[in-house]
């Protein structure tokens, strides 16, 4: 058996931010407009992607289709936001996978919870609740968790969990998670042991890109046991090399939480 056969890892694992979102066009309105709420009526979880949104993910499963994903995933799980559902699906019925896939929703995967910041812009948070805008600074992102939200931290501790479990059950597969900025942001941190530091590093070099691709590959010959290496990062070819989609990395719908 290779490596990759017997390994707790994935032979293959990428991870990959949902589409554009109708709740990520009402905040750059919201922003321009300079409101304090994001203008929207429904849960953050029930968000739907933006036609646009729905355009990335089609791109992005006809590029795996063509070859270019460095295989095809035989697992898919999702976040149960229905913006990261709807990614999966649509990922998949244009080729990305097996039509047959099915998409396993894990709630570990679920946007960070931002609790009295939901739906409030950076002027917003300034203006309702200057204290907790005054904690976040002294806190920092990572640790700062708003009343009844989550820090960065907690994101971290439940994905641990979840990757506990794709080590389980999908050792040696080619696995695919979609979810959300913080979600493929916070894995990274897990799977190649980041300090805070260089976690932050990376997120303000940039947004992870909607329908973006980030890969990992098992090696046996990192570590003792092996490991996940890092292929490539934010990958947009899908989108830039489509003749219809557009590339998108809006923060998602709390904007205080991005900073």
């Amino acid at each position: 058996m290779s490596g990759a056969e017997t390994s707790s890892w994935p032979a293959r694992l990428w991870l990959v931010r949902h589409g554009q979102s109708a709740g990520n066009v009402a905040r750059d309105a919201a922003h321009a407009a300079g409101l304090e709420r994001i203008p929207l009526d429904t849960r953050d979880v029930d968000v739907p992607l933006s036609q646009l949104g729905e355009q990335q993910a089609d791109a992005l499963g006809r590029w795996f289709a063509d070859g270019h994903g460095n295989g095809q995933p035989d697992i898919i799980l999702s976040s149960p936001y229905v913006r990261s559902r709807e990614t999966a699906r649509r990922f998949r019925d244009a080729g990305g996978a097996a039509p047959d896939e099915p998409v396993c929703v894990d709630e570990r995967l679920r946007e960070k919870e931002f609790g009295i910041l939901d739906g409030l812009t950076t002027a917003g948070v300034a203006a309702q609740l200057p204290q907790q805008a005054e904690f976040r600074r002294l806190l920092g992102k990572f640790y700062h968790r708003p009343p009844g939200g989550e820090s960065w931290c907690d994101v971290i501790l439940r994905l641990r969990s979840l990757l506990d479990t794709v080590s389980l059950h999908y050792g040696g597969r080619h696995v695919m998670i979609v979810g959300h900025q913080v979600v493929v942001l916070c894995l990274r941190y897990v799977i190649e042991n980041l300090s805070e530091e260089e976690i932050l590093s990376i997120d303000r070099d940039g947004d992870v890109a909607n329908c973006s691709v980030t890969e990992y590959r098992f090696n046996a010959s990192k570590g003792k046991d092996g490991g996940l290496e890092l292929v490539r990062y934010n990958e947009i070819a899908s989108i830039e090399q489509d003749p219809v989609a557009e590339v998108t990395s809006e923060p998602d719908r709390a904007v205080a939480a991005r900073g």
